[in-house]
């Protein structure tokens, strides 16, 4: 006879609600470690997509992801025809904020040459630009239609969607999206002829329109991206990054704060669940005082009192664990940002709930082990 499982039968309705709050508690530390793997895995996600072995970029500087990096357009042509590089693209990047069907949206612009490296990636619909001006692909995130136009720059140029994606965000959660090169250094150098004009007066050289962010170079097959590398830092003084060093980049300046902020309500999280599992079990256990002061009147030893609590924590553990489980994975389509629930990450915080399950357990075990077996016989 299973006493624990008896127990369980008896009290349904209190163990249910239990059961529930405990897994309402750990769905929120699941959230929170899909949270963290999604932002992990939205900021390496355009990178990888991208498909460059080397990012050359300004010189001293980490990349166009982690910090500003400006240089001539024709960098490209000169990387291009390094010793070892296969093929070589130049790109832009920014932030655009406009109002399409009334709604605000807000986007992760890219500035790509077609046919060379940088192009669209994940299309779900439609094509890649087909025109040099006025086309935009985006990630169907953005809620954006095919054919539906988006105002861009500041004098709001119609740009007509094209094409979408899937799955392509920034690391700050945007939607990716594309647009030719021409354009991209329009939006995002020029300079309106009022601002031009008063520049050349005042002696100043205004914004050129020429300039990118960053070169994405792919190298031959036969060739070592190290040592291409630093060929472009010998003879271009450019820095050219190589793609895992880039994404470390993007891992360490980017979203390390926020990663660690997740990391810290986590850990809060499992400390309160862990408190909460101690309370619940030592209130269940002084319920049951006069039921265990006659177990062990009539007999049974601490070992069978100790499996009735320990096995009450277990149960209440595993299953508000998948309690938790199942809701986040149905609301999870819900949030704004990605949830990316990993198995590892599952399997630790099912380590974890046990390991607190049988912590939380040790109140109502020593209260328990305590009681006198004449309790049983007190009247009241």
């Amino acid at each position: 006879m299973n006493l624990a499982l008896r127990d369980v039968r008896r009290n349904k309705l209190r163990f249910a609600l239990t059961g529930l709050g405990v897994g309402m508690l750990l769905g929120v530390v699941i959230a929170m470690m899909g949270i963290y793997e999604g932002a992990l895995a939205d900021a390496l996600r355009l990178p990888r997509a991208l498909q460059a072995d080397l990012w050359v970029v300004q010189p001293r500087t980490f990349g166009p992801f982690a910090e500003p990096s400006r240089i001539p357009r024709d960098t490209r042509d000169l990387i291009r025809r390094m010793p070892g590089v296969a093929d070589a693209g130049a790109v832009t990047f920014q932030t655009v904020q406009a109002m399409a069907g009334g709604k605000p949206v807000r986007l992760w612009l890219e500035g790509y040459e077609p046919g060379r490296p940088g192009g669209p990636a994940n299309l779900v619909a439609g094509h890649g630009l087909t025109e040099s001006h006025y086309q935009i692909v985006v990630d169907a995130s953005s809620g954006l239609r095919l054919g539906e136009t988006v105002p861009l720059g500041p004098y709001r140029d119609p740009y007509t969607v094209v094409g979408l994606s899937r799955g392509m965000v920034s690391s700050s959660g945007d939607p990716v999206a594309w647009v030719a090169l021409l354009d991209a250094q329009a939006l995002q150098f020029a300079v309106p002829p009022a601002l031009e004009r008063r520049e050349r007066a005042a002696g100043r050289s205004p914004a050129t329109t020429a300039d990118i962010n960053a070169v994405l170079v792919r190298v031959l097959p036969a060739a070592a991206p190290a040592a291409v590398a630093d060929e472009i830092a010998r003879w271009k003084h450019l820095s050219a990054v190589p793609e895992a060093e880039e994404e470390r980049y993007l891992t360490l300046f980017v979203i390390q704060k926020m990663q660690q902020q997740l990391g810290l309500f986590m850990g809060i999280l499992i400390t309160v669940s862990a408190v909460i599992i101690a309370l619940i079990i030592y209130t269940l256990t002084m319920d049951k005082l006069r039921a265990i002061a006659t177990l062990k009147l009539i007999g049974a030893p601490d070992r069978v009192i100790v499996g009735l609590i320990v096995q009450e924590a277990l149960v209440l553990g595993v299953t508000g664990f998948a309690i938790g489980l199942v809701l986040i994975e149905q609301v999870k389509g819900y949030f704004p940002r990605r949830v990316q629930i990993e198995p590892r990450d599952l399997a630790v915080l099912f380590v974890v709930v046990i390991i607190v399950c049988l912590l939380g357990s040790v109140l109502g075990v020593r209260a328990a082990v305590k009681i006198d077996p004449a309790e049983a016989l007190a009247g009241g």
